[in-house]
């Protein structure tokens, strides 16, 4: 096996049993070839962004070690978005499940199609929340450590659940 990476994902689901679309994509996450699940979130309940008038979201992290690339990895989460039923169809609207690579290792990435880390992902409370779960002390490149970040955001709304 090629060199092992950590990586992070962002894991979010509105429709269709969102609780179970979350659980279901983390054990799809186990089970990505050559990687290893290593940590993964609490659930959170939080109020959606950008189109507002929608189901609130269930949102997680996880925390996983692989050897795919970073454009293997993001095929690979696409294609458990599409196993799930995932239709891209409004931006930032309603979606059974949508996975985002958060991190991957220390990299920055911009590449047509893959932007790491994810844009934006350091003002989203509904990101660094779950993402703090697994990763409190990563560095998201070019902002700051995870936990510092959050101490900044308003997480109003956002609630941790059960799993």
């Amino acid at each position: 096996m090629a060199e092992t990476v950590t990586t992070c994902v962002a894991l979010g689901s509105n429709l269709d049993d969102p609780r179970a679309q979350v659980q279901r994509a983390f054990e799809a996450l186990a089970a990505l070839p050559q990687s290893r699940l290593l940590a993964r979130s609490r659930l959170y309940r939080t109020p959606p962004w950008g189109i507002t008038e929608q189901p609130d979201f269930i949102n997680a992290a996880a925390r996983l070690d692989t050897s795919l690339s970073p454009r293997e990895l993001l095929d690979a989460l696409h294609a458990v978005e599409v196993r799930a039923g995932r239709v891209r169809a409004i931006r930032n609207g309603p979606r059974i499940l949508d996975l985002d690579l958060l991190l991957y290792g220390g990299r920055i990435i911009d590449e047509p199609g893959l932007v790491v880390p994810h844009p934006r992902l350091h003002e989203r409370a509904f990101v660094l929340l779950p993402l703090a779960d697994v990763a409190p002390e990563l560095d998201v490149p070019g902002h700051g450590r995870v936990h510092e970040l959050l101490a900044h955001i308003d997480a109003t709304g956002c609630v941790g659940i059960e799993g």
